[in-house]
């Protein structure tokens, strides 16, 4: 779907304002949190939580969660393997745009393929993306289900359900790591708090 291109007679017009400028005014760096795991895992419970601590020190941030986003800007797509990446290439698109405006974006998608995840990265400037593996056991992520979507899935209900019917690919070198079968929530929004100060996204 990324490759059907219809826009011509378009041009680039170069900002006059930088990354940097509002990075200087923001009073942080700019970066792209990438939460990926499988359904249930924890991703936008630790997203919102990150964010929480960012904003209690005055950073400018935003929240892009997989179904919030799939209730406007992606609401044409499904669950197939195409309909996938053409997801998380939008949301890549629009997480880069934050990135440029200064923002500290977190994305709490499932993506399951590396590929996708990889094009996603691709976009963000280097050192400024985070693939942040909430990794977390099937059997527990099926125990939490709040949503009783493992259910609908292992009765037949919901087709293409990764974890169950549909892959989900790990990340190989991912920048971190979470375990949420073992950290508390606290303590997994921290460990991402002190990678970013680790890596001067924050100061």
């Amino acid at each position: 779907m990324s490759d059907n291109v219809k826009a011509t007679n378009i041009t680039w017009h170069e900002a006059t304002v930088g990354r940097e400028d509002r990075e200087k005014l923001h009073g942080h760096r700019a970066a792209c949190l990438w939460f990926t795991g499988l359904p249930s895992s924890g991703k936008s419970t630790i997203a919102l939580e990150v964010e929480n601590l960012l904003h209690a020190q005055g950073c400018h941030t935003i929240v892009l969660d997989g179904d919030n986003i799939r209730h406007g800007l992606n609401k044409n797509l499904g669950f197939s393997p195409e309909d996938r990446a053409e997801n998380i290439r939008r949301i890549g698109e629009v997480a880069n745009l934050f990135v440029e405006g200064g923002t500290i974006v977190m994305t709490a998608f499932i993506s399951p393929y590396r590929e996708d995840r990889d094009m996603a990265r691709a976009l963000v400037p280097e050192g400024r993306f985070f693939e942040i593996h909430v990794d977390c056991a099937l059997d527990i992520c099926e125990e939490r289900d709040p949503k009783g979507l493992y259910k609908k899935a292992r009765a037949g209900e919901i087709k293409d359900f990764t974890g169950i019917d549909a892959p989900y690919e790990a990340p190989k070198n991912p920048e971190i790591v979470i375990d949420t079968g073992a950290l508390s929530l606290e303590e997994s929004a921290q460990r991402v708090i002190d990678a970013l100060k680790e890596s001067g996204i924050l100061p």
